[in-house]
């Protein structure tokens, strides 16, 4: 089928819950009034990034206030959207929702929570375990957050559970400089995407925040890549942006009859030499 998303390229206000939470209403108001039928959010974009010591401040249950007036949106828009998650021991998780039919329909929890450079987020946040596919009114999606589409075996596994689809929401700082004096980690995740959806033969959706916390700027670069690994859609560099791409739901039948990767695929190969290293690993 063919259908609209919306790359919702917000600036949130650090540990403002009501403030974001005002933001992501106007944008999916807007979404609903561009005909849109999917509005994708940044990583976290009910709270911000760097929460540090604020995380349990923002910490939102499934069945909080917000969480619920987003369930009654989705009635109009399935809707995609990053916050911080408490469960009921008590842990926190970097999570994405998705709601659709005034539902949620899945949550992810950031499997790779990064601690190098200016990241540590392992110290505030649990992990999570676990990648998982989920059925929707637009086919099979799965959600990544920022760093999981860095290791390679995240979106593999989506791909493997039948996502054709995948989402991924970011709050990814500018950092470098390129030859051509570009932004360095633009220019990365631009290659990412791009070598995602041609590996994958599947739809990529990148929503990145911009603003500035603490002194360090998040770069945006929204974008929406088809499954051939072409660029269709990209939000403004460095600044707000409501990015609509619209979806050619033939493109994705084409691109598999003429390069089927997934259905050459062998995951009995893939599996049984993972088995092989890990016990290999283990002498």
């Amino acid at each position: 089928m063919d259908f609209t998303v919306a790359l919702a390229q917000i600036k949130p206000k650090l540990g403002c819950l009501d403030d974001n939470m005002a933001l992501a209403e106007a944008a999916i108001e807007k979404g609903i009034a561009a005909g849109a039928d999917l509005v994708v959010f940044p990583e976290l974009a009910l709270t911000g990034y760097f929460l540090k010591d604020l995380v349990p401040e923002v910490a939102l249950r499934l069945d909080s206030p917000q969480i619920e007036k987003l369930k009654k949106l989705s009635e109009r828009i399935s809707i995609a959207i990053g916050f911080v998650e408490v469960s009921a021991d008590f842990r926190f998780f970097n999570s994405a929702v998705y709601l659709e039919n005034g539902e949620i329909r899945h949550v992810h929890r950031k499997v790779y929570l990064p601690t190098y450079g200016l990241f540590d987020e392992q110290r505030y946040m649990a992990r999570g375990e676990r990648f998982r596919a989920f059925d929707t009114r637009f086919g099979r999606i799965g959600m990544l957050i920022c760093e999981d589409m860095w290791h390679l075996s995240a979106p593999y596994i989506l791909a493997m559970d039948g996502a054709m689809t995948l989402l991924c929401l970011s709050s990814s700082p500018g950092r470098g400089i390129t030859e051509s004096e570009g932004l360095g980690s633009a220019a990365a995740w631009q290659k990412l995407t791009t070598t995602t959806a041609m590996f994958l033969n599947c739809r990529v959706f990148y929503c990145n925040r911009v603003g500035y916390e603490d002194g360090i700027n998040f770069w945006g670069g929204s974008e929406a890549i088809s499954p051939s690994g072409e660029m269709t859609d990209r939000g403004a560099i460095l600044e707000e942006d409501f990015v609509l791409a619209k979806v050619d739901g033939g493109a994705l039948r084409r691109e598999r009859i003429f390069s089927p990767m997934m259905r050459d695929e062998n995951l009995a190969i893939t599996v049984k030499e993972l088995k092989r290293i890990d016990r290999e690993k283990d002498c």
